[in-house]
């Protein structure tokens, strides 16, 4: 499979389409596909019968059903071509989609991460955030059974079970897909003794839409993962922390750098601009910098 490096110059090109927002920056970017599956599909030699993601290709897949999580979170499942294999997709992995909404002539580009555990055969299941005037998450909300959408693998970074002692896990909002998808395949594997600690902030008690399955891995996994939430609106009553993920909240969850279970930590990042801003600062600022975390301890999906 392409390394990430080799694929980070398209991943860069399709950011920077979608940020500018031009036709002369999307052609750009299809360009780059184009090319670039030209190149892959040329040199390609993976035997037919291995996993459909288990190398760089484009792939139309089936939508079998979709669920409402909540007021504006949708799972969508989908079907692979052969029912007896997984996704050929490893710890961390996303999938670039690929559509035309609406009759337009230049596609809408946007990664997102599977929810299914990755050994699992036949399928994989997104969990979709609508934004208000998303394009992508507005199409694949649209979308009923039977509908079809176009994928590629994103592989981010490559996970090594027990290479650190602990993992620190921040999300804000829907960047919460791949902490789980890290955390699960971490906890679900008998030889990585990994600890995970997770902190998710969201907009409203609503928002915390896989609290069920975090607390089932908590109470399989005591000692080794714990989830920590806090919300900016919660409802009366709410158990939960009211906020924004601070310096002060990272403190009390236990993840400074200059505790001693900390001395050998992975930190993941994954949420909105803003707040990774507040995290990462500027050339190594901001607050994790000011709880003693290195550049190179620190990672952004």
């Amino acid at each position: 499979m392409p390394s990430t490096t080799t694929l980070r110059p398209l991943l860069r090109a399709t950011h920077r389409a979608n940020v500018m927002g031009t036709q002369v920056a999307l052609a750009a970017a299809v360009a780059g596909i184009g090319a670039y599956a030209w190149y892959w599909r040329s040199s390609n030699t993976n035997k037919p019968d291995k996993p459909i993601f288990s190398s760089f290709g484009f792939h139309t897949l089936r939508l079998d059903s979709t669920e409402l999580i909540n007021h504006n979170t949708k799972k969508l499942r989908f079907e692979l071509p052969d029912a007896s294999k997984p996704s050929g997709l490893s710890l961390t992995s996303a999938l670039l989609t690929i559509s035309f909404p609406n009759g337009r002539w230049l596609p809408v580009l946007r990664p997102y991460t599977p929810v299914n555990d990755l050994n699992e055969p036949g399928y994989i299941e997104l969990m979709v955030k609508l934004y208000p005037n998303g394009k992508q998450s507005t199409h694949l909300h649209s979308l009923k059974p039977g509908d079809t959408l176009t994928f590629a693998p994103i592989k981010e970074l490559a996970w090594t079970p027990n290479k650190h002692e602990h993992v620190a896990l921040i999300a804000g909002g829907a960047g919460i897909t791949p902490m789980y998808q890290l955390a699960r395949g971490i906890l679900h594997n008998p030889d990585d003794r990994t600890r995970v600690t997770l902190v998710w902030g969201v907009n409203t008690d609503e928002d915390i839409f896989l609290k069920n399955e975090f607390a089932a891995l908590e109470k399989l996994h005591p000692g080794r993962f714990r989830a920590v939430y806090v919300v900016v609106t919660p409802g009366a009553g709410s158990p939960h922390q009211k906020g924004f993920v601070t310096r002060q909240l990272l403190e009390k969850a236990g993840l400074a750098a200059s505790e001693a279970q900390n001395r050998d930590i992975k930190v993941l990042v994954c949420g909105p601009p803003a707040m990774e801003k507040a995290l990462k600062g500027k050339k190594g600022g901001g607050v994790l910098a000011e709880l003693g975390y290195r550049p190179d301890q620190v990672y952004s999906f």
